[in-house]
């Protein structure tokens, strides 16, 4: 009798190493990645006094758009640069809650036909582009095997509320070189976060493959630079006393209390237009003294709310509009990033503990 199994057929895919050959890294993006990482890393351990804000699509479905979404962030990021750090928010991959277009690599013509391998040379090209144009660049870690195609070119990446109880993707962050932070879970609890951060920042051995695309054992020595985001749960948890118990978990567990607030999903109960007013609370505690927040997450996109993915009709996309979590517009983006700069204007200079 034959196996049973619940497998259709298997394809072939670009192995990471010529990927890489075929869209290089230049020098000249090296230095660029090089000078990000290093400014996220000095931010988070408060060595530089600016604030870290990640800011983005909730999900890249269009290059064009991204490449006009990220102008418009250069042009802003250089009238407030005094005390603000600006991250673009470039999300490929997208955890469903049970089904849904799982993102730009997996489903590129969004039409169910699953052509990883132009997913993969689009995501690429888009970064080198940004990278290119002096652009720093966030991401999620899902799908582990992504790092090895995408890694080199992000300065922050996050892993999500979904999956920072995995021990695949804690031991991902632990080989990571850059700064990753740890969602608390869907329901608001912040243990599994704080519990993660630690995972990673120790020694780790498991299962993953390499650059020619053969399956291999790697041994991290643990990534020093994790840290949690409160991004709400059934309830929002941005509030002082949210804070402050977060901070006392993290100190209990014998880490630097370092903090992102996630101004969307639940902070925002799930209305984009709530993320000005997470902001607005955040900043307030910031100018009361609070010195454990570093960074914040907005979902912006060129225009607000967001649509549903026609997968029959690609071309009935409007421009501009999220496909995934609703987004606040170029001008409200604009309008929260200059409050916060004149807010922070007023404060002397703030360096972390």
């Amino acid at each position: 009798m034959s196996e049973i199994n619940n497998i259709n057929n298997e394809q072939h895919i670009i192995i990471p190493k010529e990927l890489k050959k075929q869209l290089p890294l230049s020098i000249k993006g090296k230095e660029s990645i090089f000078h990000a990482r290093q400014t996220i890393n000095n931010i988070l351990i408060g060595k530089n006094p600016k604030l870290l804000i990640i800011c983005g699509p909730c999900s890249v479905h269009n290059i064009n758009e991204a490449i006009e979404y990220s102008q418009f962030l250069k042009e802003i990021s250089s009238k407030i640069t005094d005390n603000i750090y600006i991250v673009m928010r470039v999300y490929f991959e997208k955890p469903r809650t049970i089904i849904g277009w799982k993102g730009l690599i997996n489903d590129p013509d969004m039409n169910n036909s699953f052509n990883i391998n132009k997913g993969l040379y689009l995501a690429r090209e888009l970064l080198l582009k940004l990278v290119q144009n002096n652009i720093a660049i966030a991401t999620e870690v899902l799908d582990p095997n992504i790092t090895h195609y995408l890694g080199d070119l992000f300065s922050w990446c996050a892993i999500g509320a979904r999956t920072t109880e995995s021990q695949i993707h804690r031991e991902i962050a632990a080989s990571l070189n850059i700064p990753v932070g740890f969602k608390n879970n869907t329901d608001g609890s912040i243990n599994s976060a704080i519990n993660a951060i630690k995972a990673a920042n120790n020694q780790h051995s498991f299962i993953t493959i390499n650059q020619n695309g053969k399956v291999c054992i790697r041994h991290t020595t643990g990534n020093k630079h994790c840290h949690v985001i409160l991004r709400g749960g059934k309830i929002p948890n941005y509030y002082a006393d949210d804070i402050k118990t977060c901070e006392k978990n993290l100190i209990l567990m014998g880490l630097k209390p370092k903090i992102m607030i996630d101004c969307s999903h639940g902070n925002s109960n799930k209305n984009f237009k709530n993320q000005e007013k997470v902001v607005n609370s955040v900043i307030s505690q910031i100018k009361q003294g609070n010195k454990s927040i570093f960074g914040l997450m907005l979902e912006s996109y060129i225009h607000e709310g967001n649509q549903i993915i026609d997968s029959q009709n690609k071309y009935s996309i409007k421009y501009g509009i999220s496909v995934t979590d609703e987004c606040i517009n170029l001008q409200t983006t604009e309008n929260i990033l200059h409050k916060i700069y004149y807010e922070l204007k007023q404060m002397p200079l703030r360096f972390l503990s």
